[in-house]
Order: structure tokens, then sequence, then C-alpha cells
């Protein structure tokens, strides 16, 4: 019987790969036998040792939410490992402001980086997946589904992630490139810059409705042990017939909201 659940030979590009759940989804991509390319828009993504395996992983600098560069860092990544298999589209930012008082600088920010630079990582990718077949994964958001209060604009654009992938599930589906989305509940650096803002009130009151919300353990997950082994399945050919699904690897969390 064939493993489908290896990656080994497989060729992967991750975005967002210099910190947080990419880093570690970089890491247990290349221990289970891919070639990765890791892209980030941070110049400190060069100097990301502890995402690199035995030249199996290299970087590359990478703006998703522009078209000519995301483009040619990816066509960049295909020439050097000889092809594509999986996207793993993980770039995003958040920021926190009341619906009232977010400006269209930090609007065209947020949805461009997080809804704009999804079409483009995926446009981008799509040419080398089209002749053979492949996955993309998509990173959404609880709060695209049911919305997140202090970052309306986050909300929109992972929930426009949400619809992109749904729908060119459907039209790319005639390739054999599946599309799927993650709704990730992980403890990242991102949310230790959100708790770091939080006065001691206020982070008591967080963690003790977190305790409430979440049925498995209470608190937001751990990158390696919880998101990276449903991300290597999902790159895997053991998920070669799920598409269009949105997977929340949350202990929970959407689930009882």
């Amino acid at each position: 019987m064939t493993d489908t659940a290896t990656l080994s030979g497989k060729k992967i590009i991750v975005t967002g790969a210099a910190r947080g759940i990419g880093a570690s989804a970089a890491r247990a991509l290349t221990a289970a036998g891919a070639r990765v390319c890791g892209l980030d828009v941070s110049v400190a993504a060069a100097g990301a040792p502890e995402v690199r395996d035995a030249g199996r992983l290299t970087f590359d600098l990478c703006d998703v939410s522009s078209r000519t560069s995301a483009t040619a860092a990816i066509n960049r990544a295909v020439e050097e490992m000889g092809g594509l298999d999986v996207l793993i589209h993980v770039a995003g930012v958040q920021r926190y402001t009341p619906a009232e008082a977010i400006t269209d600088e930090e609007w065209d920010l947020v949805v461009g980086v997080n809804a704009k630079g999804t079409m483009i990582a995926n446009q981008a990718a799509f040419p080398h997946l089209k002749a053979r077949g492949g996955r993309i994964v998509n990173f959404a958001s609880a709060a695209g589904a049911m919305g997140l209060r202090g970052c309306a604009h986050y909300a929109a654009s992972k929930g426009a992630v949400l619809a992109w992938t749904r729908t060119i599930a459907q039209e790319w589906g005639r390739y054999g490139v599946s599309v799927n989305a993650v709704a990730p509940g992980m403890w990242t650096p991102m949310y230790d810059t959100t708790r770091a803002g939080m006065s001691p009130e206020q982070l008591e009151a967080h963690d003790r409705g977190m305790a409430m919300m979440i049925p498995l353990g209470g608190r937001l997950g751990d990158p390696d042990a919880d998101m990276a082994p449903v991300l290597v399945f999902l790159a895997s050919d053991a998920s070669r017939f799920i598409t269009g699904q949105t997977l929340a690897v949350d202990g929970g969390l959407m689930m009882v909201r």
C-alpha cells in the first residue's frame, strides 16, 4: 500500500514563513520529506536558521500584496525546486481598530495583504499546478465567519479569503487542484503582541473568556503540535479528495461561538 501521507519528493511554497505558524509549517513540511521554499516580506527572514534543514529549505523575500514581488518570488521558487506541488499561504496581518476609526490606509493595508495577497499568491501558483494538479491551503480565520470586535477590516479580509477559496475550489478542480482553507486558533508572536497591549485587568478577563470558549485546554493551540500536523496532511496525497472546505484548528473555539 502506498503511504499517501508522505511528503517525500513534494515541492512546497510556504508564505509568511519567517515566524509563527509559517515557520512551524516550514519545519514540519521539511521534516516530512518535502523540499520547501519559504517566502516572507521581512528582511529578518534571510537570517531564520530555525526553519532551515540541510538545504531542503530555502528562503526568499516576497511581498504578497505586490503582484510583481509575489509572482517573481513564486516563479523563482518553482524554478529552484524544479516544480510545485503545494502552496501553503500563511502570510497575513492584523490590526486592532474600532470600526468607526479605520482609515482608508489601514483598510488598504489589511485587505491588501490578507485578501488581495491571497488572490495574487494563488494566481501566481496556479500555472505551475494546472498541468499536473496539486494543493493550495489558504489561511482564513474564525473572524471571517463570525466577525471580531475591534478588527472589522481583518474580519472582512478573512471572509473574502473564505469566499475566494470556495470559488476557486470549484473552478480549478477540473485541473486536479484542491483548494482548502484553515481557520487556526494558535498562540503566535502576533498573539503575544496583542497580549502585551492589554492591562493586567484586561489580560485576566481575556484569559478567563478563552478558558470558557475553548473546550480543549482553554487556551490557544501550539503551532508545532496542533497546526503543523494538519498542514502536513493537507499537503499530502491523503487529502486529494477534500476541497472547498474550511478546517477550524482551534480547540473548538469556532464551534462554541
